[in-house]
């Protein structure tokens, strides 16, 4: 296993230098670049930039050279200095803008992957193992209408509920007095009591999905002949149960591990508007809209560089989980 991680860690190099590649001249396909949607979105205020003045910017950007130019500076500053580069929206480093909101990202996709898991497989375990029981019927009609409200409908029905019956502060991940304030007690406190309802949110949509999965690969161990011969020879039907079709049963959790990191960055975007939520996906939709090509460059680095790192640990898991799965090189 220690070969086979080495394989793959070496591998993920050249991934890598070709998923740079590809993003920064994917970003930079639309027509034109972010000086002229910085010159179209003053022109609709009624503002002018001369064409000189665009020269000047578009060459102190680094705008006027070639796009292999652009990009070897880029990479360059990445591997040699970790520097990622300036956003060209924001006038800050691109670094300090990715950890800033990566933080936040990080606390509320992992506590709403641990939400989801808790509420999906217990939920899932019970629908396998009573299956047709009143209950059954109930999770299965509240999962088809999870899988079918969409996330942002979704989002907007909790923030009511939350606002009229529990007096909750919606919208946003902190409090007035702590958006911009220093790190203490106090401001965690804060993040905490905020942090529910986009967790919820996105927890549910998340859930829905993962219990019906749960269920149907329960079910289908459940009725297999190791399964049968096991209970012809007496076994408790707990210990039969929770012995191996129930790890069988949660290979579909571990392996989505390869999506759950990338969602670290892009997850519930579309939630993250609509709530306000100062995470990493409002701010990649931003640099896409602006064509920010360094701050949308370093995001989607970072997708890869997620995913690749995502899929190695969920093989990694399943093998340990599962003893059917064996890993060579």
């Amino acid at each position: 296993m220690i070969a086979y991680t080495i394989q793959r860690l070496l591998l993920a190099i050249p991934t890598l230098f070709v998923i740079s590649l590809l993003s920064f001249v994917l970003i930079q396909l639309p027509p034109g670049d972010f000086l002229s949607s910085y010159a179209a979105t003053l022109a609709a205020l009624g503002e002018q930039l001369s064409g000189d003045t665009l020269a000047l910017l578009r060459e102190s950007y680094g705008l006027d050279q070639p796009i292999y130019v652009q990009y070897y500076k880029w990479i360059t500053g990445i591997v040699t200095r970790g520097d990622f580069g300036l956003s060209l929206e924001w006038k800050q480093p691109v670094k300090a803008l990715l950890w800033e909101r990566m933080g936040l990202t990080i606390a509320l996709t992992l506590s709403t992957l641990l939400f989801t898991w808790l509420l999906a497989i217990p939920i899932g375990i019970y629908s396998a193992t009573h299956q047709y029981s009143p209950l059954d019927y109930v999770f299965t009609t509240i999962g088809f209408i999870g899988l079918g409200v969409p996330g942002f409908m979704l989002a907007l029905v909790v923030m009511w509920i939350a606002f009229i019956y529990f007096g909750a502060d919606v919208g946003g991940l902190f409090s007035d007095q702590y958006k911009n304030a220093p790190w203490s007690l106090g401001r965690v406190w804060d993040l905490l009591q905020h942090l529910w309802v986009p967790m919820l949110i996105l927890g549910m949509e998340g859930a829905a999905g993962l219990i019906r999965t749960m269920r149907a690969n329960l079910l289908d161990e459940l009725h297999k002949p190791y399964v049968t011969a096991a209970r012809a020879r007496g076994l408790d039907e707990t210990v039969l149960t929770y012995e191996y079709p129930v790890q069988v049963a949660l290979n579909p959790f571990i392996s989505t591990l390869g999506w759950a990191l990338p969602g670290l960055v892009n997850g519930g975007t579309i939630i993250s508007v609509t709530l306000s939520l100062p995470t990493a996906g409002p701010l990649l939709l931003r640099a896409l809209q602006s064509q920010d090509m360094y701050l949308a460059g370093a995001f989607i680095l970072l997708l890869g560089s997620l995913t690749i790192v995502g899929t190695l640990i969920s093989d990694l898991l399943l093998a340990w989980i599962d003893p059917r799965i064996r890993l060579t090189h």
